[in-house]
């Protein structure tokens, strides 16, 4: 694990924005993981801040931001590319733009795998926005956050801490405007749960694998058909079940690549949904709910979160040798989000029966487990320490000499509430404070009885009571290794 520091020069980021569909269903909203961020809407029906409260404690877990693809489905676009060059055909209607269309990468030696501008910029505005909205770091102070190693998850934290320190005075005082970096090993079997990507240091959690089956077998059951349903405006040329799943990867992919979302309008709203669901299946049985080690390797950060919200801000734990700031700031890849869900207890259960576990032919309207609401680019599950007191009447007083007022009344009740993607979501059977947050000593005791048994032990759960240093404790955010090495890195 290693600490980076950055001195801030100058930042300038520009992209194209995307142009709108051509009707009021919005494609980029139903594109699961290759959806860039939007603000989720709210399934709960609860206000963003309840009256009287303060947020005086918040910890993040976020995806990476946008990217260029993989190397895998790449490879599937050189494919769709080749494909339209290599045939003589006429084209008409929504596909009347192919005999033209190439693949969004100009860099293939660099591109793939690594952020678009489009990713650093979300994670800009998310440095801005939680300055803005928590006011915890004043000017000239140090922030320090958590990282995965991997190069895109460690860009998205830095555009984070410039979005969140930036003042201005970067250019004059270089040395008054700094932030630090922890970078934990990335997809790794040897930290086991004290990780910011803890699957892969549970041997029996097999992410993915249920899941791309599932995921797999619908998307067999429409793509076929939407793939006939083109051809009708091709002349010499057969679109087949994999064209149709690149051409949709790549509405979301283009658009925040290059502002290209011409495949957007290529499919149905029926054929969006379906396309959607295949993720929401992929993803519940792969990382989520469905995986019966989900809630097992989610619950550590889980727990060492909620160990913190005990605390208060700026206390760390017995033996801890780092004091975390009031924002915990962790980032990662998207397969490390649905398993924070599974460790709350979020997204699987309903009054309606058949709901969950999710089926794998019949989507249901009611459900709330909806990877675009979860994983798309830059996506995030937050809790929030919220102080509250009631609400201050019309008329205020102030005495010369004061002081400004506090933000909350000494002695401010403690609340805790989840957000995914902004939205706030009610945690299970305790919504009994303002906003229908949940009281900090019963989401404390939630944490340790019951979502703890959910989870299980981790060592044993993952088979790991053989191996040598194995821990089931995510305590990176309290207690830094003796070997932590330091790294000067300047941002130009």
């Amino acid at each position: 694990m290693r600490s980076i520091h950055f001195a801030f020069t100058a930042l300038l980021v520009s992209i194209p924005a995307a142009s709108a569909v051509s009707h009021s269903f919005d494609p980029l909203r139903h594109s699961g993981p290759a959806s860039p961020y939007f603000d989720a809407p709210s399934q709960d029906d609860i206000s963003d801040m309840p009256a009287g409260c303060v947020v005086d404690q918040a910890a993040y877990i976020v995806r990476h931001g946008s990217r260029y693809p993989e190397p895998g489905s790449f490879s599937g676009w050189k494919n769709l590319f080749a494909k339209f060059q290599n045939a003589s055909y006429t084209a008409t209607g929504p596909l009347a733009f192919i005999p033209s269309w190439a693949p969004p990468v100009d860099d293939v030696p660099h591109q793939p795998l690594f952020l678009s501008s489009t990713g650093a910029l979300e994670a800009f505005a998310l440095g801005v926005d939680l300055r803005k909205r928590y006011g915890f770091t004043k000017g000239g102070d140090n922030i320090t956050i958590w990282s995965a190693a991997q190069q895109r998850v460690l860009d998205t934290a830095t555009f984070f801490a410039r979005g969140y320190l930036a003042q201005g005075n970067y250019l004059a005082a270089p040395s008054s405007n700094r932030g630090s970096i922890i970078t934990l090993p990335d997809s790794v079997n040897y930290t086991f749960a004290n990780s910011l990507t803890p699957s892969t240091g549970c041997p029996l959690y097999k992410t993915g694998d249920t899941g791309a089956s599932s995921a797999d077998a619908f998307r067999a059951t429409y793509q076929n058909a939407t793939a006939n349903r083109l051809n009708t405006f091709l002349d010499g040329l057969a679109l087949n079940a994999s064209d149709i799943g690149a051409m949709q990867d790549l509405c979301g992919f283009q658009a925040e690549i290059n502002g290209d979302t011409r495949f957007c309008d290529v499919f149905e709203d029926s054929e969006w949904l379906d396309y959607e669901y295949a993720h929401d299946l992929n993803y519940y049985y792969g990382s989520g709910p469905g995986n019966p080690f989900s809630a097992t390797v989610g619950f550590p950060w889980v727990k060492a979160v909620s160990d913190l919200f005990a605390l208060g801000p700026g206390k760390t734990t017995p033996g801890g040798n780092i004091t975390p700031p009031a924002l915990l700031m962790g980032f990662t890849h998207d397969n490390n989000l649905p398993p924070v869900i599974s460790a709350l207890g979020l997204w699987n259960t309903s009054g309606t029966p058949g709901v969950y576990p999710l089926s794998h032919t019949a989507p249901s309207p009611e459900r709330r487990f909806r990877a675009s609401l979860l994983v798309a680019f830059r996506g995030y599950v937050a809790l929030e320490r919220l102080a509250c007191a009631a609400p201050a009447g019309p008329k205020a007083t102030h005495a010369a000499g004061a002081g400004a007022a506090p933000a909350h009344a000494p002695g401010a009740a403690s609340f805790v509430r989840v957000r995914v993607n902004r939205a706030p979501v009610v945690i299970p059977g305790c919504a009994s404070g303002p906003g229908a947050s949940c009281p900090l000593a019963q989401f404390t005791a939630y944490v340790d009885t019951t979502r703890a048994r959910a989870a299980g032990d981790f060592v044993q759960r993952c088979g790991l009571q053989g191996a040598a240093n194995a821990t089931g404790e995510a305590t990176f955010f309290t207690v830094a290794p003796p070997d932590m090495q330091e790294l000067l890195v300047g941002l130009n």
